[in-house]
C-alpha cells in the first residue's frame, strides 16, 4: 500500500516536472516576434571581392578579408579604428553598406541608409581609400542623401543619382559633374526605376559604366502622363498626403528613353529605339567593346523580348535576337555576352522548359540543356574555359541542385548531392563558390567549394539552431504530393503536431502564395519566423499545409500559363481541391479546415474561400489584391493583358465579384501606407461584405506598407493571427 502511494507520488511528480519541461520548450509569438529565437545565422557581410578569389565577413568593428580556398583570414581591410584615425572629424553612423573598386584599394560606405521602395533606398556615401587612409563624404552631405552610388571600372570616378538626376565623381581631382538637369519628383527620373519598372521588372538601378570607364548608359523616365496614388500617413495634427506615379492595369506608363553619356567630353547621345509608348526596356549591357549597347525592348503585352545591338559611332541598331512566347515570358537576368561581341548565353522557355541556349547573333540558336525539366538561373559562365554553372531541378522537381555544362552542351555534371536545395555564389574568377545548402528539415548550412564541386570548408552548419529545433520539439516537414479530381498532380508539405496520433482528427491550417511562378513547396527550409509559428500551432494541435497549385513554378509552360487570361480561377479550384484531399485522410478533422495568405497569398485565400461553399471553415487574408484592375500593369497585364482587353479575366476571379458567397469565418488585414497592394483593395472589399450582409473581422495598420513591419508590429500581427485561429479553427 505504502509503495503503491510513493509511485503515485512519484508519478506525479514526473508528469508535473515533464510538464513543466514541456511547457518551458513551448513556442510562443513572443519568442518568434520580439526575441528572434528562430532566425538561422549565417555569414554577414558576405561579399565577393571583384577580379579576385576572396570574399569579405562584417564584425561588429571591421570588414576583414577571407580566402574562398579555405574560409581563412586574410586581413582586416577596414576597421572602426581606421575610420577614426582617417578623419577623426567626420563621424559616420552605422555603416549599411560597403563595396569595394577592383583594385580593392577604395571602398564606398553607405551610412543612414534609408528605403525608398522595395529594391531602392537613398544613403550617405563615404570614399575611403585604402593606400592613402582617407575617408571623405563622395558628395557635399547638405544637398541631400545619394542612391546607387558605383564605382566605374577602373575605381577612379563614381556615378549615383541624386533627386532624379545623374552625377558622377572625379576621385582624383574631388570634381563633381551634373549629368542630367530635369530631374524633377513625379515628372522626370534619370538613372533610377520608377516605380512599376522597380517592382515588376526587378531592377531599380538604370545606369551602367562601359568597360573603357568613358560611358555611362542610362534610362530617363518620363512619368508625368502616369496617374497618381495618393496614401494618407498619419500621426501629426493635420495628417499628410504622400503621392507618387502607380500605373494601374490598362493605364498609362512612363515614357522611357535610353541615353548614353559621355565622361570625357560630356556629351549625351540618344539612342533611338522606335515608338516607345507602349513597350518597356528592362535591362540595358555594354558589349565588351564599349562601343556597342544592348538594349532589350518588350512589347506590353510582356510576350515579345527583342535584343537590340546599338553602336554608338555608325548609330546603326540592329535586332539580334528575339524570345517570344504565346502567353507571356519573364525578364530574367540570364543574359551573358561573350567577348567576341557577337554572341550570348541566354536562358528561354521556348520549348515549354526554361533551359539554356547559345546564342548567335542573328544567327543559329542551340540548345545546351533540354528535358521536361527547369533550369532556375545560370550562377556563372566561366569563358576562358566556355563552362555555364547553372541550377535546375533536373533530380527532382521539388530539389534545386548545381549542374556544370560546356558551350557545346556537353560534359554535363551534377556538382551537388541531389537531396535538397542550393543556392551559389561563384568567385569573379569562377575558380570557387559559396554554397548555401538545406532541405525540409536542415537550416542553411553555408560551404566553400572548388568549381569541380570538391568541398573545402564549412562555414556556418547552424548546429545550434538545429539544437533549437530539437529542444522546441520541431515536428519534421514531410513533402507529399496527389493527384485532384481534375487528373491534375500537385505538391504539398505538412506539418503534424508533435505527439501526432493517427487514430486523433486534427485541424489543419493551409498556407497558400500561389502566385504566377511563384514555390513555396520545396525540399529546402522555410523562412524562420513563419516555420517556426507553423511548429508553435502544430505544438497546439493544428495541422499545417500548403500545396503549390497550377500556375507555380517548376513544372513547365502547360502546368505554370494555363492561367494566362483567368488568372485565379485554376489556383483556386486547386487550393479547395486540396482541402477536399485533406477530408479523405483519417486524421484530419475535414469541418476544422482553414486558409491563410499574404498579399497573392491573400488573394488567393480569399477568392478559395469565398468560392468554396463550405469547404474552409475560415479564411485569414493579409494585404490581398481583391480586383486586379487595382494593381499595377506590368505585373497584371503580363497575365491577363489589358482591363479593355480581358474585362472577365478581371471581374470573374475577384473576391469582390464573390463576397456575397462568404461562409464561415473571414479576417482581413492591410496596411494602410501599403504602396504595393493599395489599402482601397480593402476598403472595396468590405464595402462588398457590408453589402452583402455577411460578417467578417477587420484590421488595418496605420502608416504600414506591404510588409506590415517595424516596432512591434509583426509581433501584434502574429498575435492576431494566433487569437483568431485558436478562436476559429
Amino acid at each position: 500500500m505504502y509503495t503503491r502511494r510513493i509511485l503515485k507520488i512519484c508519478l506525479a511528480l514526473w508528469l508535473l516536472v515533464g510538464g513543466n519541461v514541456f511547457a518551458q520548450n513551448e513556442i510562443t509569438v513572443e519568442d518568434i516576434w520580439k526575441k528572434y529565437t528562430f532566425y538561422p545565422s549565417g555569414v554577414p557581410g558576405f561579399n565577393t571581392l571583384p577580379g579576385s578569389d576572396f570574399y569579405t565577413v562584417s564584425t561588429k568593428t571591421s570588414i576583414d578579408k577571407h580566402k574562398f580556398v579555405n574560409g581563412e583570414k586574410v586581413s582586416t581591410l577596414l576597421s572602426d579604428n581606421d575610420l577614426i584615425e582617417a578623419n577623426s572629424f567626420l563621424r559616420i553612423q552605422k555603416i549599411n553598406d560597403f563595396s569595394f573598386d577592383k583594385t580593392e584599394k577604395k571602398v564606398l560606405l553607405a551610412s543612414q541608409k534609408e528605403s525608398i521602395y522595395r529594391r531602392s533606398t537613398k544613403a550617405f556615401y563615404y570614399i575611403v581609400d585604402l593606400n592613402k587612409r582617407t575617408v571623405k563624404p563622395l558628395s557635399d552631405t547638405t544637398k541631400g542623401k545619394q542612391s546607387f552610388a558605383t564605382f566605374s571600372p577602373d575605381g577612379n570616378h563614381v556615378a549615383f543619382v541624386r533627386e532624379n538626376n545623374l552625377f558622377v565623381v572625379d576621385l582624383e581631382q574631388e570634381k563633381e559633374t551634373q549629368i542630367t538637369f530635369d530631374g524633377k519628383d513625379r515628372y522626370i527620373i534619370n538613372g533610377m526605376a520608377d516605380w512599376v519598372y522597380e517592382e515588376e521588372l526587378s531592377q531599380s538601378c538604370y545606369f551602367a559604366w562601359s568597360p573603357d570607364n568613358e560611358k555611362i548608359a542610362y534610362l530617363r523616365f518620363d512619368e508625368s502622363k502616369v496617374k497618381e496614388f495618393s496614401m494618407t500617413i498619419y500621426g501629426k495634427l493635420y495628417p499628410q498626403e504622400y503621392k507618387y506615379k502607380y500605373p494601374k492595369a490598362g493605364e498609362d506608363n512612363s515614357l522611357v528613353e535610353v541615353h548614353v553619356y559621355n565622361v570625357k567630353n560630356n556629351t549625351n547621345q540618344t539612342i533611338d529605339l522606335g515608338d516607345n509608348s507602349n513597350c518597356y526596356f528592362p535591362r540595358i549591357y555594354w558589349l565588351n567593346n564599349s562601343n556597342d549597347l544592348m538594349v532589350l525592348k518588350m512589347n506590353r503585352h510582356q510576350n515579345k523580348l527583342e535584343f537590340f545591338k546599338c553602336n554608338l559611332t555608325t548609330h546603326a541598331k540592329d535586332l539580334v535576337y528575339t524570345d517570344e512566347n504565346s502567353a507571356w515570358l519573364d525578364v530574367t537576368d540570364d543574359y551573358f555576352f561573350l567577348d567576341d561581341n557577337k554572341s550570348m548565353i541566354v536562358t528561354s522557355e521556348r520549348n515549354g522548359f526554361n533551359h539554356i541556349y547559345y546564342v548567335v547573333f542573328n544567327g543559329q540558336i542551340t540548345p545546351l540543356t533540354n528535358g521536361k525539366w527547369e533550369v532556375a538561373n545560370i550562377c556563372a559562365v566561366d569563358k576562358a574555359k566556355k563552362l555555364i554553372y547553372y541550377l535546375s531541378n533536373e533530380s527532382n522537381v521539388l530539389n534545386r541542385d548545381l549542374y556544370c555544362i560546356d558551350f557545346s552542351g556537353k560534359k554535363k555534371k551534377m556538382l551537388s548531392n541531389g537531396k535538397g536545395w542550393n543556392e551559389v555564389t561563384f568567385s569573379p574568377t569562377c575558380r570557387y563558390y559559396r554554397n548555401v545548402y538545406s532541405d525540409a528539415n536542415t537550416p542553411p548550412v553555408y560551404t566553400l567549394h572548388e568549381s569541380s564541386g570538391k568541398l573545402l570548408n564549412t562555414l556556418n552548419d547552424n548546429a545550434a539552431y538545429v539544437e533549437k529545433m530539437k529542444t522546441y520539439h520541431f515536428s519534421p516537414k514531410e513533402l507529399f504530393t496527389f493527384t485532384t479530381a481534375d487528373n491534375v498532380e500537385l505538391n504539398g508539405w505538412m506539418i503534424k503536431p508533435p505527439h501526432f496520433d493517427a487514430n486523433k482528427k486534427y485541424p489543419v491550417l493551409m498556407y497558400v502564395y500561389g502566385g504566377p511562378g511563384s514555390q513555396e513547396v520545396s525540399n529546402s527550409f522555410s523562412r524562420g519566423f513563419d516555420f517556426a509559428w507553423y511548429q508553435m500551432l502544430a505544438q497546439k494541435g493544428y495541422i499545417i499545409v500548403c500545396t503549390d497549385g497550377r500556375g507555380t513554378a517548376t513544372k513547365g509552360d502547360e502546368f505554370k500559363k494555363c492561367i494566362y487570361k483567368q488568372m485565379g480561377k485554376y489556383e483556386a479550384i486547386d487550393q479547395i481541391a486540396t482541402a477536399n484531399y485533406l477530408k479523405t485522410l483519417p486524421y484530419v478533422d475535414g469541418e476544422r479546415i482553414g486558409i491563410w495568405g499574404w498579399s497573392f497569398g491573400g488573394y488567393l485565400s480569399s477568392l478559395s474561400m469565398f468560392t468554396g461553399g463550405n469547404t474552409f471553415k475560415m479564411a485569414m487574408a493579409v494585404a490581398p489584391v481583391t480586383t486586379w484592375r487595382y494593381y499595377d500593369n506590368i505585373y497584371t497585364e503580363r497575365f491577363l493583358q489589358t482591363p479593355q482587353e480581358n474585362a472577365e479575366g478581371y471581374d470573374q476571379n475577384s473576391p469582390i465579384t464573390h463576397a456575397h458567397k462568404l461562409q464561415g469565418k473571414y479576417l482581413l488585414v492591410h496596411g494602410m501606407a501599403d504602396d504595393n497592394v493599395h489599402f482601397q483593395n480593402a476598403v472595396d472589399l468590405v464595402t462588398a461584405l457590408n453589402k452583402a450582409e455577411k460578417q467578417y473581422e477587420q484590421y488595418f495598420y496605420p502608416n504600414k506598407n506591404h510588409s506590415i513591419y517595424g516596432g512591434n508590429t509583426r509581433y501584434h500581427l502574429y498575435m492576431k493571427l494566433t487569437d483568431f485561429v485558436l478562436k476559429n479553427l
